[in-house]
This record gives structure tokens, C-alpha cells and sequence, in this order.
């Protein structure tokens, strides 16, 4: 019934959890997508996301509908327009696509009309910017300068334009490309046009002379187009037959004016087969430079992208960085789903031990579905030994940034949000999970589902499992660092990592209480000791206008030792509702809030999980 066997239980959970890759992994997802007997077998798999079950459930594809994605797939590498079903033009990954194609048609824009102004401007204002390297009349000599200060003064307005406006669209970029070459190729074409076609009042009438001016006339001429055909394969990121149409048609207009001259000019007729085969063997190396230029920038673009699959998944962008890794934003090949990859490099890990260390808290992560926490979709081993884990794209922005651009937020406001964290560290708590690092960064506050302020708590990467009968802590800073975040870091915490506890990430939602509140952090010092000795002698500062049961809550969420805390989460979170501005910030308020301050430039570097690595 199908051409090839299906796949082993061990090949079919390699390719679920992202752990196939090239070829192999397009031959699978096809014989997957067409199988109803591999269809059935992901359906009872216990790890297969829904989401992936259903859709390889879906009727097989047509071998045109095949062809047709597989021709959108190679537009959108290539940086081509895809046109077809709307759901892919609107996708996130599109828009990235396409702003990594205008990213490097700004850049070289930028840099060859930089290089055009620089070089030509001056020469023209010195009198050498008409490109006289022979001697021609003044009646074709003024409307060449023209032309050619036309050329270097776009150049310089357009250097000057992209300099203040680097966010121009792509359309615009092609536009102003296409009004330069074409700008170009006029004045090139007039003045090859004007050597060959016009005598020049006085000069030698002898045959030989003829020939070497109109020889002489003629290469310049052509050494210009040829720089100007090379240089569009080099500058214009297009597809190479796009590239390959262009410039051919700058040769044929070049090799046109020849003709229209030998037209005018018995004595260029009279040279039409040297000038013609000589023009047109260098422009034709002209027009294959570009060419394969065009080509190898593309195939080079491709490899790029295909070194940035992990598995299913397809790297788009880098969100963040640390000591450990890196965050990126991701594609699910299949499922065309955005996600936010986490990567823990191998050189950056302590030792073998501690990755699987590693591996199995993610695991155990990924089993907590409170919807204020941070949903993990995947995780697995990359060829090279990085370990990464797939994490929900959430588009919004974490608590430190909301402070620090918009100030200390409303009691209400606050009350609203820790009540959410409560509910999912009661979660993680009861699964045995300790998170060890809450702070303002891993904590974002983003729209999803139709509702506002909705707070995701971010980067288990500290987390601990309190009974994991692990013989050494986990560990995933450098040896001798500090395990977590000092200023919102509780005081046996600080003095020893290993004794933090559920109580322990309580003190730590104090302290972001308080930040929340106040703008800063409860305790403040000029190095991180300092402030570690402050969590642990130093009274809690008094909150200024804070309701009186609010900073009461906070306090006994800060108290020194463990047993004057809250018992657990679900405490705090009843202490917090029995506070008289709870319920205040209902979702109206909220909605409100996000369409008047939700800041227009919210994009993908602070819309996804970038908490430290």
C-alpha cells in the first residue's frame, strides 16, 4: 500500500520528539502524513502533542498540493513572496522571513549608495564627474553631466533617507534599487550612445583614428555596464532568474545602442562586427558573474537556514543570551506553529551528570499545565550534544520592563498578578518543584485567550525537585556563582542553595510584590553580598502608599525565617484575595490599560521568554 516500510517505534519517537533531521525527516513526515497505520500508533503514544496527532490525521495530500507546499517552502528560503493561502502570508514566520530578505536589502543598499556618493560626488564637483576620458563636443557633453550628477546626488539623498528611516519596507527598498539601476542604465545608454553616434568637430579623418576612438569609446563604455550588471547580482538579494532577466536586459540594451548608433553613424556600421562580438563576449561574462553571484548568495542563505533546524523545529531569531545558552524564536516545521526555543550548550554545562540532571527537571516541568506558567511543548539533544527545550511563544512584556517604563503599578494591579503566580507555583509546588529564581525578568505579563494581563512565570532553569534524592544539586551557572537572583533571593537561600524550599519562592513573590509596588527591589547594595547580607539582617523597608492588609501580606511573605511565612502558596493566595483592593482591576480595566499603553514597539526581542540563560 506504500512505497516505503513505516518506521520503527524507535525512528517514529526520534521524529516526534525533533530528533531526525535533512531528508530523512521530510521522507518521514511524508509517509507519516499519508499512513493511517503511523497515524494510529502517534495517536496512543503517550508524549505525541495533540496538535501533531491531528494534523497527520488530516486526508493525505494531493501530489499537486505537495508540489505546490513544497514550491512555498523554497519561496519563502529564497525570500520570495508567497502567494496562496492567507493563513501562511499573515504567519509570524513569514514576517520574519521577509524581515530578514529587507534586514540585507537595507544593509547593501546602504553600503552601495554610500560607496556611489563617495566615489562620484567629488569627482563630479572636480570636474571629472562628466566621465570625459575622451573628447567629446559640448552638445553631448552637458547632457551627460547632467545625467551623471543626477546619479550621485540620488545616491546621496537615498544614503541620507535609509540612515533616518531604517525600518523602510521591503517594497520601498526594491523601489528605490530599481529607480538607481534604472537612473544608471539611462545615463550609461546616452553616453555610449553619444561616443559612438556623434563626431566630435575637429578630430582626425583618418580610418585608423576612427577605429581607435570609437574602439577606445566603446570599452569604456562596456567596462561601465559591466560593473553595473556585476554589481545588481551583488547588491540585490533577489531570486538568481529575477537577477538573470535583469542584467541581461541591461546587456541587450547596451549591445541596442551600438546598433541604434551604427544606425546614425556609417562609420560604426562600418565596425558593427568587432564592436558587436567584443560587447558582447564581455557582457556576457558580465551577466554570468551576476548570475552566479545572485545564486551562491542564495544557496549560501540556504545552508544558513538549514544549519538553524533543530529537529522539527526551524530557529528564526534570537531573543536572548546568557551563560549557558541562548533563546530563540522557532518554528514548528509541521504544526507552523511559533514557539521560543531554549538552547543549553554542552561547553557550557558542568558535566554529563548535570544535563541529565537537567533533562529530567524539564521533564518534570513540562508536566505542569497551570495556566500561568510557561507551557513546555518538547525538549531533546541536538547532533552536536545542545540540549534544548520548546517553550509557548508568548507575545507581551516581563514585569521588569513594565515597571520601568510605565512606574510602580496600582495595589490592585499587583494583587491581580501575584494571585496568578500563586496559582502556579501552588501547582509546582504540590509536583515537588522548588523555581529558585522568581523575579520581575521571568515573569511576563502578555494578552492571550481574549484576556489581559495575563502573567506567565518564565525559565524553570534553576528549578529543583525537592525528592529527587539527587546526591548533588542541580546546578547551572558556573561553579562558585550565586544559584539565583540576590535581590529577590530568600535569606537561606543565600546562605546555602541546597535549603530552599517551597517557602523559599514565597519570599521571592514577597519581594516581587514589593518591586511591583515600590519600583525596587525591598533591598538595595552596591555588590551582590551586600544585598544578600541585607535579606538576611536587615528589617523590611516600609511600602509608601500601600494599603495597610496589602504590605502586611508582603511582610510575612518576607520574614527571615521560613516558619513565620505563609505555609504554602494557596495561604497566600487566600491572604492576598482577603485584601480590600483585591478584585478591583477586573478585565475591563485591564482591556483598557493594553489599548491605551500597550507600547507600539513590542516586537519578537521582548515578546517571548528571554529570561537569562
Amino acid at each position: 500500500m506504500h512505497e516505503r516500510a513505516c518506521p520503527t517505534d524507535d525512528e517514529l519517537a526520534a521524529f516526534v520528539h525533533g530528533r531526525v533531521v535533512g531528508p530523512r525527516l521530510d521522507r518521514l513526515a511524508e509517509h507519516v502524513a499519508a499512513c493511517p497505520a503511523c497515524q494510529q500508533r502517534l495517536e496512543h503514544a503517550e508524549t505525541t502533542p495533540d496538535a501533531l496527532v491531528r494534523l497527520l490525521r488530516r486526508p493525505a495530500p494531493r501530489k499537486d498540493e505537495i508540489r505546490r507546499m513544497k514550491d512555498e517552502e523554497r519561496q519563502k528560503t529564497e525570500g520570495r513572496e508567497t502567494v496562496g493561502d492567507s493563513s501562511f502570508i499573515l504567519h509570524p514566520s513569514s514576517s520574519t522571513s521577509q524581515s530578514g530578505i529587507r534586514l540585507l536589502y537595507y544593509r547593501r543598499l546602504c553600503l552601495g549608495f554610500v560607496v556611489v556618493a563617495v566615489m562620484t560626488l567629488p569627482l563630479w564637483f572636480l570636474r571629472l564627474g562628466n566621465f570625459d576620458l575622451l573628447i567629446g563636443s559640448d552638445s553631448i557633453r552637458k547632457p551627460g553631466l547632467i545625467l551623471f550628477a543626477i546619479i550621485p546626488l540620488y545616491a546621496t539623498v537615498m544614503a541620507v533617507h535609509l540612515w533616518l528611516r531604517p525600518t523602510a519596507s521591503l517594497a520601498r527598498l526594491r523601489l528605490l534599487a530599481i529607480v538607481f539601476f534604472g537612473l544608471f542604465t539611462v545615463a550609461i545608454s546616452y553616453r555610449q550612445f553619444s561616443y559612438l553616434a556623434f563626431a566630435v568637430p575637429g578630430e582626425l579623418d583618418t580610418p585608423e583614428y576612427t577605429s581607435v576612438r570609437l574602439s577606445g569609446a566603446n570599452v569604456i563604455c562596456i567596462l561601465t555596464w559591466f560593473i553595473a550588471i556585476a554589481n545588481y547580482g551583488v547588491l540585490v538579494p533577489d531570486d538568481w532568474r529575477r537577477v538573470l532577466a535583469a542584467v541581461a536586459g541591461m546587456a541587450l540594451i547596451s549591445l541596442a545602442m551600438i546598433v541604434a548608433a551604427g544606425i546614425v553613424n556609417p562609420e560604426v556600421r562600418a565596425h558593427w562586427p568587432f564592436l558587436l562580438t567584443w560587447s558582447a563576449v564581455i557582457l556576457s561574462i558580465g551577466v554570468a558573474t551576476a548570475t552566479n553571484a545572485s545564486f551562491q548568495i542564495a544557496a549560501l542563505r540556504r545552508e544558513a537556514s538549514e544549519a538553524r533546524r533543530l529537529g522539527q523545529y526551524q530557529l528564526k531569531q534570537r531573543l536572548g543570551a546568557g551563560g549557558m545558552g541562548e533563546v530563540y524564536l522557532a518554528e514548528h516545521r509541521l504544526l507552523k506553529r511559533p514557539c521560543a526555543v531554549k538552547l543549553i550548550h554542552p561547553e557550557g554545562a558542568d558535566d554529563t551528570a548535570m544535563l541529565r540532571r537537567f533533562e529530567r527537571e524539564v521533564r518534570a516541568t513540562a508536566q505542569l499545565t497551570h495556566p500561568n506558567t510557561v507551557a513546555i511543548y518538547d525538549y531533546g539533544h541536538a547532533e552536536d550534544g545542545t540540549f534544548y527545550y520548546v517553550m509557548e511563544y508568548l507575545p507581551g512584556l516581563d514585569l521588569d520592563d513594565l515597571v520601568r517604563r510605565y512606574g510602580p503599578l496600582p495595589p490592585a494591579r499587583a494583587v491581580h498578578i501575584l494571585r496568578q503566580l500563586c496559582g502556579a507555583l501552588q501547582e509546582a509546588h504540590a509536583a515537588g518543584l522548588v523555581h529558585r529564581d522568581i523575579k520581575p525578568g521571568n515573569v511576563l505579563l502578555c494578552q492571550q485567550g481574549g484576556l489581559h494581563d495575563v502573567a506567565k512565570l518564565l525559565d524553570f532553569g534553576l528549578v529543583r525537585a525537592v525528592s529527587a534524592g539527587d546526591d548533588a544539586p542541580t546546578r547551572l551557572t558556573a561553579r562558585g556563582a550565586v544559584l539565583g537572583t540576590p535581590a529577590y533571593m530568600a535569606p537561606e537561600q543565600a546562605r546555602q542553595a541546597e535549603a530552599a524550599d517551597a517557602r523559599s519562592d514565597l519570599y521571592s513573590l514577597g519581594a516581587l510584590g514589593y518591586f511591583l509596588l515600590a519600583g525596587r527591589s525591598p533591598f538595595q547594595g552596591g555588590t551582590a553580598l551586600e544585598v544578600m547580607l541585607a535579606h538576611l539582617q536587615d528589617p523590611v523597608p516600609p511600602l509608601a502608599n500601600a494599603p495597610t492588609d496589602l504590605e502586611a501580606v508582603l511582610r510575612r511573605c518576607l520574614a527571615k525565617a521560613p516558619a513565620d511565612r505563609f505555609a504554602d502558596a494557596g495561604s497566600l493566595d487566600e491572604a492576598l484575595a482577603g485584601c480590600t483592593c483585591a478584585g478591583e482591576w477586573t478585565e475591563a480595566r485591564a482591556r483598557a490599560w493594553w489599548q491605551e499603553h500597550r507600547p507600539s514597539s513590542l516586537d519578537a526581542s521582548d515578546s517571548a521568554p528571554t529570561e537569562a540563560v
